[in-house]
């Protein structure tokens, strides 16, 4: 049974972000209603790793003091699963934005995907797509890409430790990924794409471990709102 106190000492809440969530207002509404519950003015919460509007899957979310501690949790080793969509790009490498071009496929075989996945494994440069929340010049690139305006972005080193196909019904794809701070799958989608001699986006993302924290574990934001308030 949760209190007040122990909110502000701090507390790892793993939730199971919904769908069409972004990782900010999954943070503002348990900060309401932690808020509500104990009717207290302020309380620091945080997240630690943000997760894309179109994933879903684990969020580690930091009360109170514990938000000091968001950096170890950010810097942890994270696991994903998913679907590439082969054949066709995205200005965005997933669903946001819509198809802008079209790639043969008749090329790719089972084998081809799976020793494709060698090439990625291990420390690797990648470029993080233009829809981002990365910021340059004080701007967000993705506030530049809406504006249809193009800028330069630097490829960063990411490491890759796990990259497995796991399901093959073309076009798509299902893979899982075990990947260092600051990967990018929707690039990883991209580029996975280049290498087939072909083009691919991401169609569907789910984060399911960040360190040892599994979202087998997590629960999802209207569960943690009845705990709240039945259990504090």
């Amino acid at each position: 049974m949760k209190t007040e106190e122990d909110y502000k000492n701090g507390q790892v809440l793993l939730i199971d972000k919904p769908l069409n969530w972004t990782s900010f207002q999954v943070v503002n509404k348990l900060r309401w209603e932690i808020r509500q519950r104990f009717n207290i003015k302020k309380i620091k919460v945080g997240h630690a790793g943000t997760l894309d509007p179109l994933a879903t899957g684990l969020l580690i979310i930091c009360t109170g003091k514990q938000t000091k501690e968001i950096h170890v949790y950010q810097g942890q080793q994270k696991e994903y699963t998913g679907v590439f969509t082969i054949g066709a790009t995205t200005p965005s490498y997933d669903l946001e934005t819509e198809v802008d071009k079209i790639y043969p496929t008749a090329h790719i075989t089972e084998k081809l995907l799976r020793e494709t996945t060698h090439q990625f494994l291990g420390d690797i440069q990648q470029k993080p797509p233009i829809f981002s929340a990365i910021k340059k010049d004080g701007k967000r690139l993705y506030e530049l890409a809406r504006k249809g305006e193009t800028t330069e972005i630097k490829s960063r080193n990411v490491t890759i430790s796990e990259f497995e196909i796991t399901k093959i019904n073309l076009p798509e794809v299902a893979f899982r990924v075990v990947c260092s701070k600051g990967t990018y799958i929707r690039s990883l989608a991209y580029d996975f794409g280049l290498a087939l001699n072909s083009g691919a986006h991401l169609s569907a993302l789910r984060r399911t471990r960040i360190g040892n924290f599994s979202v087998d574990k997590g629960v999802s934001v209207e569960r943690f709102i009845d705990n709240l308030k039945t259990k504090a």
